[in-house]
């Protein structure tokens, strides 16, 4: 009697789950390229021709979520090809994903040692198990989170102690300028300095400890470009044009900064796509402007 009372349970979680997915989502699209505001099935053509496409996130945002299936679904139906790219997964639990996608484990299984972030079932479930339904490839693109906090306690020349399998783990190339743009948005952001005396790290001036959580930032950047070119260019060996999605919050992508930058970087002469989901009041009411429209090729507005 429990047993079966459990099945049900999870039966209508999952429909719970589905039903949620598929709920009308409100949204508006601007085309910064054109300086008008669009629609949702153009731009889904439009990116469909893309090599890359940046999805940035907010991370605790539900329509957020509910829409980039919805994108998903869309490119689906207009073209194959599709790798999904995720920073909510680290290179070294690459293998356990890739077991789960050909069926080897079980979700239970595969979550247990692929370190989810908090809200998977209901923020990443749903792509995962799309890309799963399309037998689409899913690159666990981020650097590992334990090396990354190392970079920031201790900066980057810890990456040269690092053995030869964790050399794996981290993107080769690492050009980390601290006199562009992107840096200069990083430390804003950060209020000018991360708070002092952050857990594990010796006492720094606040601008030492500044580099060293951009050289994090850095790092984490770096590894998904890397990730996400080698994603395109596996896939293109079977001379096939493949579409890299990338999802990962907004920051790592916005004004083709970041993560977008590198991976230009690497795949020179493709085409580099940027959307920026942005949740909002109030969706009738955003004009953007031109230092806006240089956020992203696509703002998409979404109800908070």
């Amino acid at each position: 009697m429990i047993r079966g009372f459990l099945a049900a349970a999870c039966v209508a979680t999952a429909a719970v789950l589905v039903h949620a997915q598929d709920a009308y989502v409100p949204e508006r699209v601007f085309d910064s390229t054109r300086g008008a505001f669009s629609d949702f099935e153009t731009m889904l053509a439009d990116l469909s021709r893309a090599d890359v496409v940046f999805v940035g996130e907010q991370h605790d945002d539900p329509n957020t979520h509910r829409l980039e299936r919805q994108l998903l679904e869309g490119l689906a139906r207009r073209r194959s090809g599709l790798v999904v790219s995720m920073e909510m997964f680290e290179r070294d639990v690459q293998e356990p994903l890739d077991h789960f996608l050909m069926g080897h484990m079980t979700e239970d299984e595969f979550l247990k040692v692929s370190r989810p972030w908090p809200e998977y079932l209901t923020d990443y479930k749903p792509l995962v198990d799309l890309a799963v339904a399309h037998d689409w490839p899913v690159v666990a693109a981020n650097v590992p989170r334990a090396i990354a906090a190392e970079v920031s306690r201790s900066g980057a020349a810890v990456l040269q102690t690092k053995s030869d399998a964790d050399k794996r783990l981290f993107a080769r190339d690492l050009t980390c300028p601290t006199d562009d743009d992107y840096f200069h948005r990083f430390a804003e952001a950060m209020g000018g300095h991360p708070p002092a005396g952050a857990p594990g790290q010796d006492a720094a001036s606040p601008e030492e400890t500044l580099h060293r959580f951009y050289a994090a930032q850095c790092l984490k950047d770096e590894t998904m470009a890397e990730s996400i070119a080698q994603a395109w260019q596996a896939a293109a060996i079977s001379g096939a044009r493949p579409l890299v999605v990338q999802f990962n919050g907004a920051f790592h992508s916005d004004f083709s900064e970041g993560t977008a930058e590198r991976t230009i970087r690497r795949l020179p002469g493709k085409r580099v796509a940027v959307l920026s989901i942005l949740p909002v009041d109030n969706i009738d009411t955003p004009s953007p402007d031109a230092a806006e429209r240089r956020r992203a090729d696509y703002l998409v507005y979404t109800t908070k």
